[in-house]
């Protein structure tokens, strides 16, 4: 085949250091711009962002030229160096050090999608740890917990 083609759509989620909550209200429209433009440059497009005050969910499709940790690396760092700009409040943001990435086939865009704007309303019920480790279980994904959260 002399062409090649992928369709590879991540579900992507990262907290903020220790969960703090960072990401208010005010920050978070204009965050998920500067995300998207972060994935635009790095040919792989978002189709949907979402936050709340300690962590994002992103939904995109990964370039086929790129690996999946370069393109996170490069969303948290530009984006860190970013929201460090927003006020002297944020001067001192930093995301967690890891991350969570799960694989979302063609058919599961829709749920997820809806999932990823509800966050507001999902995490009136469930925190954040909550709801990664059923993401993890959901995925079948050992993992140790001692090392889950820095």
């Amino acid at each position: 085949m002399p062409q090649s083609l992928a369709k590879n759509l991540v579900h992507l989620i990262f907290s903020t250091k220790n969960r703090e909550r960072w990401l208010v209200p005010a920050v978070r429209p204009e965050l998920h711009r500067y995300l998207a433009g972060i994935l635009r440059d790095l040919d792989s497009p978002s189709l949907v962002i979402g936050s709340v005050a300690d962590h994002v969910h992103v939904l995109f499709m990964l370039s086929k030229n790129r690996a999946l940790a370069d393109v996170v690396m490069e969303i948290k760092r530009g984006s860190s160096k970013w929201i460090k700009t927003q006020g002297v409040t944020l001067a001192a943001f930093h995301w967690q050090n890891g991350y969570g990435a799960f694989s979302i086939g063609e058919s599961g865009v829709a749920e997820t999608r809806q999932y990823i704007e509800g966050q507001e309303e999902h995490h009136r019920v469930k925190t954040f740890q909550e709801e990664f480790l059923a993401f993890l279980k959901r995925y079948g994904m050992e993992y140790d917990e001692r090392y889950v959260w820095d």
